[in-house]
């Protein structure tokens, strides 16, 4: 197991993160951020708390679960009745995930999120980009690059669920570990 990031190192890379979304949007106005659960969530709730503090703008953050829009799934599984918890119509949307691999999560979030309304804009934010994509889908923001292989996965650790932040690098021998 390899440590990319300890928590202040974590913390540099989502005020990076930060910096390059209200650049890239010229402020704040209609944005919105959208964590993807799990741990999307918590890194958007520290976006949008750095903005609060850089920008002096509340932005909103919505959650979303995209297991029911994920393609891995059977045809027939029902779609819930999905609540975002903020509107995003007309808003410049970025979506907020701890990881990003093959595109697939982020293609179901774009699914999920059109049925709810019609954004302006959409862009993805990320704390790792591990690379093997499968769609032609990349993130607009990112705190690292970590060329992985098959046989690796990145582990980001938050401390509102486990207790400690960071980012590590598993090799499958040690999954059972981790």
């Amino acid at each position: 197991m390899k440590e990319f990031y300890d928590a202040m190192a974590m913390k540099r890379a989502l005020t990076r993160i930060t910096y390059e979304i209200v650049e890239s949007n010229k402020g704040t106005q209609d944005l919105v951020l959208i964590g993807i659960k799990t741990r999307g969530v918590y890194l958007a709730r520290r976006i949008a708390d750095q903005l609060q503090k850089l920008e002096n703008v509340a932005v909103p953050v919505g959650e979303l679960d995209v297991t029911n829009y994920r393609d891995d799934r059977r045809p027939d599984t029902a779609k819930e009745n999905l609540r975002l918890g903020v509107d995003i119509n007309d808003k410049r949307v970025v979506l907020v995930d701890d990881v990003f691999f093959t595109g697939r999560t982020i293609r179901a979030a774009m699914d999920a999120i059109m049925g709810q309304g019609r954004p302006k804009r959409v862009q993805v934010a990320v704390l790792v980009d591990r690379g093997h994509r499968e769609l032609p889908i990349r993130p607009d923001f990112v705190g690292k690059n970590i060329p992985t292989s098959m046989q690796e996965r990145v582990k980001v650790n938050v401390s509102e669920t486990d207790g400690q932040d960071s980012v590590v690098l598993i090799k499958q021998g040690e999954l059972a570990q981790a």
